[in-house]
């Protein structure tokens, strides 16, 4: 009986200590802005938005130029110029400015609007590197390390040189 009780404990034991080890998940982390900063792609996606915000910036200002010049224009005319003329210049000048302020608008939603057309199949391309090497490693749980994103010890494996080798830079 005494025997049977040890045999007892000591499969207790085991069981426990398999399913305690069975337990333990293995955790990886990588810094994904530091990954997608360094993909070539990332970086020919920024030149080419900042391209674009050059263009529209250099549409802008030309419409500011001319504004301001149609303002000084119609500031030295107007002692020469009628009350009702003054006044039509005047709502001309201020749908001008709303139609630069429009314009304003127009472009930083097309730059987000590109910028999200350009980032995502980046970004997808960066999370099945990640998932494959974390599946090739038998990681089950990866945490993004990036500063502020709330890990706060990151003592683990860091995947980042492996995901880089698999992006192939």
């Amino acid at each position: 009986m005494k025997h049977l009780k040890n045999v007892a404990v000591a499969i207790l034991f085991f069981v426990a200590a398999t399913g305690f080890v069975n337990a333990q998940s293995k955790v990886a982390h990588i810094n994904v802005t530091e990954l997608l900063s360094a993909m070539p792609e990332m970086k020919a996606a920024q030149a080419e938005l900042k391209k674009l915000q050059e263009t529209y910036k250099a549409d802008i200002e030309s419409s500011m130029t001319e504004l301001r010049n149609k303002y000084t224009q119609y500031q030295s005319e107007a002692s020469a110029k009628t009350k009702e003329e003054n006044e039509k210049r005047a709502v001309e000048l201020q749908g001008f400015e709303r139609n630069i302020g429009e314009a304003q608008q127009a472009a930083q939603q097309e730059l987000a609007k590109k910028q999200a057309e350009l980032f995502q199949p980046i970004s997808e391309k960066a999370m099945a590197a990640i998932e494959k090497v974390a599946a090739a490693q038998g990681i089950e749980y990866v945490m993004d390390s990036t500063q502020g994103g709330g890990l706060i010890v990151a003592k683990g494996k860091d995947l980042l040189p492996e995901v880089k080798k698999e992006l192939g830079f």
